[in-house]
């Protein structure tokens, strides 16, 4: 009889490869040889047989502890155990950039994102988990940065290049996971930087977790993946509302882009400071901060006669009823 947590986690990764059913489709699995990422190509290996999928399993050996050379080359042996034959580890040098976290998650989405290149794969599967989510809207809640951080982790989202990254496990725990390894006889790898407390991610899941759930009651993590669920239907709205609203308001100007000031003035302030960001982001690639974004829209709202704001990559200057967004220098 089948285990019920191994019935979930292949029920999560069958939905999740639903879109690709009997396409011949390639679909990267990111591997690290915890108990995530196998408990997810074993499933996936599992749910790609019988829906004409090739699974193909990368494992990215980042160089940062002694035997990581061999911790992902036993990864890769597990996959192919668990009946991922193309199985494959790939070295990267990690930079300092934006501090050891960061470095090595850009260089593990580079490595996987040039992999599915490689291979002509047309998704990426992540085994994030609902603790994982939790402990990423805590870490957004904590930096203030809004409620695109507070939705967290999409399950699926599309990259510039068309590539899908999806997360299959986001509303399965942690412990299913292992579960899941346990029932399947598999040996998860316990990667010692996750209990390494000088990473902000370690002392969420270790310290501030723990201690919400001791004085605030059970099911904490399930009530923030709850609220990063409803922050990203509020969000996809939203996204829909601005995009209809930039087509009647927008216009190209002399080396940038105008939007009307009286439309701008006529949104509340939500919808206003996301038409400037949005505008900004599509038409110069910067992710303006919550003062800047704040500063231009008193163009709109308190304008007496202020001179241009610079921005990153970008200046923003009121004309009459237009507000100009000019490349920086034009």
């Amino acid at each position: 009889m089948l285990d019920p947590v191994v019935a979930a986690v292949r029920r999560a990764v069958r939905e999740a490869l639903a879109p690709f059913a009997d396409s011949g489709a390639r679909i990267l699995v990111a591997l690290s040889g915890g108990a995530d990422s196998l408990a997810l190509a074993a499933a996936t290996a599992h749910e790609a047989r019988h829906a004409g999928i090739e699974a193909i399993a990368v494992t990215v050996d980042h160089g940062l502890q002694s035997g990581s050379a061999e911790v992902a080359e036993r990864a890769a042996r597990q996959a192919r155990d668990a009946g991922i034959r193309d199985a494959r580890v790939v070295r990267v040098d990690v930079g300092s950039a934006g501090g050891p976290e960061a470095a090595a998650r850009d260089a593990r989405y580079a490595a996987l994102r040039e992999a599915a290149a490689e291979t002509g794969s047309v998704a990426v599967l992540v085994g994030h988990t609902l603790d994982d989510q939790a402990e990423t809207v805590l870490l957004g809640l904590a930096r203030g940065s809004g409620a695109a951080s507070l939705q967290g982790m999409s399950p699926h989202a599309l990259d510039e290049r068309g590539l899908a990254w999806i997360r299959p496990l986001l509303a399965l725990r942690r412990a299913d996971t292992e579960a899941f390894c346990a029932a399947s006889g598999i040996d998860p790898w316990a990667d010692p930087h996750n209990d390494d407390d000088r990473f902000a991610r370690v002392r969420v899941r270790h310290r501030v977790l723990p201690v919400l759930e001791a004085e605030l009651g059970p099911g904490i993590a399930e009530a923030l993946w709850r609220t990063a669920e409803q922050l990203r239907e509020d969000d996809e709205a939203f996204a829909d509302m601005i995009d209809e609203t930039i087509e009647d308001i927008v216009e190209h100007a002399e080396a940038g882009i105008a939007v009307s000031v009286p439309a701008l003035a006529a949104n509340p302030a939500a919808i206003r400071n996301r038409i400037i960001r949005h505008v900004v982001a599509s038409e110069f690639g910067v992710a303006l901060t919550r003062a800047q974004t704040l500063e231009v829209a008193r163009l709109v709202t308190d304008w007496a006669g202020q001179g241009p704001i610079d921005l990153p990559g970008c200046q923003a200057t009121r004309s009459g009823q237009a507000l100009a967004f000019r490349a920086a220098g034009a």
